[in-house]
């Protein structure tokens, strides 16, 4: 008699309204994780090739050296310069419309070199990029207006690439250094 003790079975929880909230907090984290997109510079690299290229002799009024040191200032063939004066620069070395002993043979043979600081700004950097590529539009559009007699983007696209295969854009990058330079004054 007093081990007859009924068992007695314990309530089920509610699984229908436990349900319930682990969708809305799977919304919610849906809803309020943001996915950081990577963002860059969109630029043509040459092809990989196992073999290293063999070494061409190049003509040194054909490179147009920059470097940035790590307090953003600018150094253009060993002078100082302003950021707002590259574009112009850039162009009349890649165009050379004088024919100037100093500057590139042709725009085909014009290489710009960029050195850069590892301590230069990302800003200052792409702010140099972005006069570079300012010039190399300029030359394009200017060489556009000479051949065709309209801008570069007018021109149909075998016109585009008859110009881009005179002015091809040649940006060398070499490897971020620590250059031991003091403000430019």
């Amino acid at each position: 008699m007093f081990n007859s003790r009924k068992h007695r079975r314990l309530p089920d929880a509610p699984t229908g309204s436990m349900a319930d909230i682990a969708f809305l907090l799977l919304i919610f984290f849906f809803l309020t994780t943001t996915i950081l997109n990577e963002s860059g510079l969109l630029v043509r690299l040459p092809p990989w090739v196992e073999t290293p290229a063999p070494f061409v002799p190049y003509a040194d009024r054909n490179t147009l050296t920059i470097k940035v040191n790590g307090a953003n200032q600018l150094l253009v063939e060993k002078e100082p310069m302003n950021l707002s004066d590259l574009r112009d620069f850039a162009t009349n070395f890649i165009l050379n419309p004088e024919g100037v002993k100093t500057l590139a043979i042709s725009p085909a043979n014009a290489v710009v070199s960029l050195h850069h600081d590892r301590n230069t700004e990302y800003d200052t950097y792409l702010q140099v990029y972005n006069e570079l590529l300012a010039a190399y539009r300029e030359c394009r559009d200017l060489e556009a207006h000479k051949r065709f007699g309209k801008s570069f983007e007018d021109l149909s696209l075998v016109q585009q690439r008859t110009i881009k295969k005179d002015i091809p854009m040649v940006i060398s990058e070499a490897e971020p250094s620590q250059y031991d330079l003091t403000a430019i004054e």
